[in-house]
């Protein structure tokens, strides 16, 4: 066993993906369009739609054997519509977006609803979670597509590949990850996967001729646009806009911003229900053709088959919900602002929204679970072709405290992704042990005992490597919360009342 100590790499921390165009708006295009998936209402007798929806394939979905199905959907700044065709100027004015374009999923909501469609539940994420994601660590979830697009698109092309093979193996890969974080977080094995560009908000929302919303007192937010009157009002595409975009001047921020897009679209689902425009022809033309020109979805879903579940779902068993945060102005060491969730509360926060049993649905305290490093021994296998890497590691985990267990090569199974396991996926050490590690995935591996973790390491590994690379000064205690994140008074913020589509008139909001 070699003690050789590898060379030292810094450890990266992922750059936010910037662009000029508002995360507002991605949420909006995928609320809006959202409505067309939970009702359903366009596909009766169209089964024509089925040879023109834009298809995503390889993402490694479930298949809805655990009563549901549950629906990953996501908005994207696309310039191009679903099937990669770019969008006219007229568009792109309409759109009111920035010129430069990022891969950032700013809209991310996970939609429930039973295998009987009875009804569906929308929860949302909010962008700047900071959750573990799959070959990246720490990182807020919005990151997660762009990140991974990015470094696979690089790698890739670095390799041969042509640009446009490259771009469409990243994306896969981008998509793979997001799926793996939000059902990191969830504990929520997603079974659809659809993603929606810009476009779609401007044109359902002028297809249905506006939508009405209301507001507990009048705005006027310059840096959104948002300059309305007290009271309920009809807005089209580009007031909308405004409207959802808003997070300035609002007592909880990105969180109230997130309650405005689903009152938004809790109305949007109402009227699209409504009488007048399931019987009018042309509201159903054109919100088809939305739908055509900017939804991609997993090409496993037969999306037909699935509006005929829902024909009968009423407005008000459609319901809006937003996952439980810790802080809601969090920091990382490096500066960065985030939303602190804690993964056990946010477990079994959904778990008692949709009736799902949960491993997690104990009772959690919304502090950090601390573990005493001392009582954890740490076995660690090296799968790279980095000689001496487990050794470092090793000792990295040493200085911190945890007890060293096995130290050589990997002689299971191949390996690609650096990964903790432990008798749990919820192990509280193991958590302590990824997050220290740089936030590698946590996996479940039964034949491992209680008080034991196991590391393998592998190519994508850019955590600590060598004991002065960590400060001992951790090793008294780690938590299940990252340790990049710097401690500051929290601002936590419990989940806003349920929202649902009843047709009893819009919910008046800040």
């Amino acid at each position: 066993m070699s003690h050789q100590q590898p060379q030292r790499r810094a450890r990266p921390r992922p750059a936010p993906i910037r662009t000029k165009t508002s995360p507002a708006r991605i949420a909006v295009a995928v609320l809006s369009v959202l409505v067309l998936l939970v009702t359903g209402f366009a596909w009766r007798g169209v089964d024509s739609l089925r040879n023109s929806l834009a298809t995503a394939s390889g993402l490694g979905l479930g298949g809805g054997k655990d009563g549901a199905i549950d629906i990953l959907m996501v908005g994207t700044d696309s310039r191009t519509d679903a099937h990669g065709n770019p969008l006219s100027q007229s568009e792109l004015d309409s759109l009111r977006a920035g010129e430069e374009v990022a891969s950032n999923t700013d809209t991310i909501i996970l939609i429930r609803v039973p295998n009987d469609g009875s009804s569906a539940t929308a929860i949302s994420i909010p962008r700047d979670a900071y959750v573990n994601v799959p070959g990246i660590g720490m990182s807020k979830i919005n990151a997660a597509f762009g990140a991974t697009k990015e470094t696979e698109r690089l790698k890739l092309v670095n390799n041969g590949s042509s640009d446009s093979d490259a771009d469409k193996k990243s994306t896969e890969a981008g998509r793979t990850a997001l799926i793996g974080a939000v059902g990191n977080l969830t504990g929520i094995t997603v079974d659809h996967y659809a993603e929606v560009g810009l476009l779609g908000f401007v044109l359902l929302t002028n297809a249905v001729g506006g939508v009405d919303v209301c507001l507990n007192a009048p705005v006027d937010e310059p840096m959104s646009g948002a300059n309305f009157a007290a009271g309920k009002q009809t807005l089209d595409g580009a007031d909308a806009l405004s409207f959802v975009r808003q997070r300035h001047d609002l007592p909880r921020g990105d969180l109230d911003r997130i309650v405005r897009q689903q009152v938004f679209m809790a109305s949007l689902v109402s009227k699209v229900l409504s009488a007048k425009t399931l019987s009018d022809p042309g509201k159903l033309s054109q919100l088809t053709s939305a739908v055509q020109r900017s939804v991609v979805i997993d090409d496993d879903w037969d999306i037909i088959e699935f509006a005929k579940q829902l024909q009968n779902l009423a407005g008000g068993k459609v319901q809006f919900e937003t996952i439980p945060v810790l802080d809601i102005n969090g920091m990382t060491d490096y500066g960065e602002s985030i939303v602190k969730v804690d993964p056990k509360a946010v477990k079994k926060y959904i778990a008692g929204l949709v009736g799902a049993d949960s491993e997690d649905s104990e009772e959690t305290s919304e502090a950090p679970t601390t573990v005493n490093a001392s009582s954890i021994t740490v076995d660690v296998a090296n799968a790279s072709d980095i000689a001496g890497l487990a050794s470092g590691v090793s000792e990295a985990l040493s200085a911190l405290g945890y007890k060293q267990g096995q130290v050589g090569n990997n002689t299971g199974s191949d390996v690609s992704e650096s990964t903790v396991f432990a008798k749990s996926a919820d192990d509280d050490a193991a958590l302590a042990v990824a997050e220290a590690l740089g936030g590698l995935t946590v996996k479940a591996d039964s034949s491992l005992s209680s008080g034991k973790v196991r590391v393998v390491i592998a190519e994508d590994y850019n955590g600590p490597q060598s004991a002065d690379a960590v400060s001992p000064s951790e090793g008294a205690t780690s938590t299940t919360e990252s340790a990049s994140t710097t401690e500051t008074s929290p601002t936590p913020a419990p989940p806003g009342p349920p929202i649902d589509a009843a047709s009893n008139g819009p919910r008046c909001v800040n």
